[in-house]
């Protein structure tokens, strides 16, 4: 065990300064970037909770919705841009998937399939549209719309995105309510049988793309028809229509309540005559609570969201499936106070959980929704015209789910711990053990042991984090771990409070300064009666990783020459 500095001779604090400033100088020669490409290798499978490639990797699927189940039937935005421009620019904002909607009567009504896009646009007066399309997309006017879905496909598989294809709704136009008719088996648009039917001809269609890699069998089960023994009957239907017609796509199923609700896999597998193949998806906005996150506490409402989406969904990870998340969004203008307290739980939870994920959505504005022409999609990644980024410090944030923290073929360093902060996106880090921790990106953080004794310890070194005695002043980092000081206990509904105790007694939290420094402050809002204030600052995860970053990499490298400094400067450990 390391010896206390407490219990060292009166000469050891030159020693213990020489000491640092000679692991500070090694520091600064041994800093190199850790570079990782993955080649996603078609088809995918599944390995327990995991999607893989044929080579056994992971391939984490961080997709991005694109709508092409309204009435027009035409994936938005080609009157804005060309097909190939929006594929690319998929790429170029850092998705590797796009979940494509479509509806069923697109595949299964000759004469609603067979009609061309021009003529789609005209029997819904859309006449500034067909413009747009003449300029952008003049190869897809003339096309049926069958044919111009089929052309969307081929583009972005051309641009190296996989697919998803997601059966949305039975007849065309915006989704969902209880009582829209396309809820449920047996509702006035969802026959089971011609579901099935058009199952099986996406699949056959699609079958010689290797990019549509998955099929997302039903979008949002719900309505007064809805239950338990039906979804099982049907849904295992479809999915062995589906792989008896494809057997390369993973098959993804959606649960009851706008799926919301899996919770029936707890007593009830699904029996498959196939495996490696199924995947199971949930859907979670702020507003699937109401205003709970802006009326109520957001700690409290941090800890129900926890509560539900692992008790109704992602404890299918525990059962050895993997989890897509195939619909979250918030408002892109940032001023929605309940999509912004719930995305920093969200986001929290995305990054801790490493599920895959599709958020909602690429479009800037629709052809037609809702009786208004152009209307502008504030939950979109691109803006009204399809050109710019609606808010690129959102994509930076949610660039660290993009990557897998761990999972088959990610076994890069020793199994460790990153403290991710997701209302920044940021994890911390340091620049070296003589400047003060902040926040950098994730693939730069510190990696961390969290020890049963409650102490954040630097991995490979003696180093544990620890408050300053005074508030508001940078957390540091100390060789003396037993302190209370150098304990931190996740506390709150949240469990997103790293909280600790100063000399006096007085309790702590971790927090962020205006400049991205660690500090700590008193925590805040753990009264449920305070239902105004924002926690989103002090709100930290400790993830589990195995992905090697330049921090990792250097301590995994210098760690004998930290014993040997030990050794000579502090006499023995044991």
């Amino acid at each position: 065990m390391w010896k206390s500095p407490s219990s060292l001779s009166s000469s050891y604090p030159l020693n213990i300064s020489f000491f640092i400033i000679h692991l500070f100088l090694l520091l600064l020669i041994i800093n190199q970037h850790v570079v990782v490409v993955v080649v996603s290798s078609q088809p995918l499978y599944t390995n327990s909770r995991w999607i893989v490639n044929s080579k056994g990797q992971r391939v984490k699927l961080t997709c991005v919705n694109w709508v092409s189940h309204m009435d027009v039937m035409l994936a938005e935005g080609l009157n804005h841009q060309p097909i190939d421009a929006i594929s690319k620019s998929i790429i170029s904002m850092g998705f590797n998937c796009v979940r494509l909607t479509w509806p069923l009567y697109l595949f299964t009504n000759d004469s609603l399939g067979s009609i061309t896009v021009r003529q789609s646009f005209k029997n819904l007066g859309l006449f500034s549209s067909i413009l747009g399309l003449q300029a952008n997309n003049p190869s897809i006017v003339d096309l049926s719309v069958l044919d111009a879905y089929k052309a969307v496909v081929a583009s972005l598989a051309k641009n190296n995105v996989m697919i998803i294809l997601d059966n949305h709704i039975s007849k065309p136009g915006w989704c969902c309510s209880r009582f829209d008719g396309n809820g449920f088996f047996g509702d006035e648009y969802f026959d089971p049988h011609l579901w099935i039917q058009g199952l099986t001809k996406v699949a056959t269609t699609f079958k010689a793309t290797t990019n549509v890699v998955g099929m997302s069998l039903r979008n949002e089960l719900r309505g007064p028809l809805q239950n338990v023994d039906d979804w099982y009957r049907y849904m295992q239907k479809g999915a062995e229509a589906v792989h008896a017609a494809n057997s390369d796509v993973l098959i993804v199923l959606s649960g009851l309540s706008f799926d919301k609700d899996l919770s029936f896999l707890q007593q009830r597998p699904v029996n498959l005559t196939f495996s490696g193949k199924l995947v199971f998806e949930i859907h979670r906005y702020s507003f699937t609570d109401g205003d709970t996150w802006s009326a109520d506490n957001a700690n409290q409402a941090c800890g129900e969201l926890l509560n539900d989406m692992v008790s109704r969904g992602a404890f299918v990870l525990e059962q050895g499936y993997p989890l897509f998340v195939s619909e979250f969004g918030v408002d892109q203008r940032g001023t929605n106070v309940n999509d912004n307290r719930y995305f920093n739980c969200f986001l929290g939870l995305a990054a801790e959980l490493d599920f895959d994920w599709a958020l909602w959505t690429l479009v800037g504005s629709y052809y037609l929704r809702d009786g208004i022409v152009g209307l502008n999609e504030y939950y979109g990644i691109l803006d009204w015209n399809w050109f710019n980024i609606r808010n690129s410090s959102f994509l930076q944030r949610i660039s660290v789910i993009r990557t897998p923290f761990q999972g088959p073929g990610y076994a890069e360093a020793h199994p460790h711990k990153v403290i991710f902060h997701p209302m920044t996106g940021l994890c911390v880090q340091r620049a070296s053990l003589l400047q003060p921790l902040e926040l950098g990106p994730c693939s730069e953080a510190e990696a961390w042991s969290y020890a049963p004794a409650k102490a954040l310890i630097v991995l490979g070194t003696y180093f544990c984090l620890q408050a300053d005695n005074k508030l508001g002043q940078p957390a540091k980092l100390s060789v003396i771990c037993s302190d209370d000081s150098s304990k931190w206990d996740i506390i709150s509904d949240s469990k997103m409070h790293l909280a600790s105790k100063l000399q006096d007694a007085t309790s702590v939290c971790l927090d962020v300064d205006p400049n991205n420094v660690i500090v700590t402050q008193p925590c805040k809002c753990l009264s449920t009666n305070d239902t105004t204030c924002d926690p989103g600052s002090q709100w930290f995860k400790i993830i589990d990783s195995t992905r090697a970053t330049k921090i990792t990499k250097s301590f995994l490298q210098i760690k004998p020459i930290i014993h040997f400094l030990a050794r000579n400067f502090f006499g023995s450990y044991i």
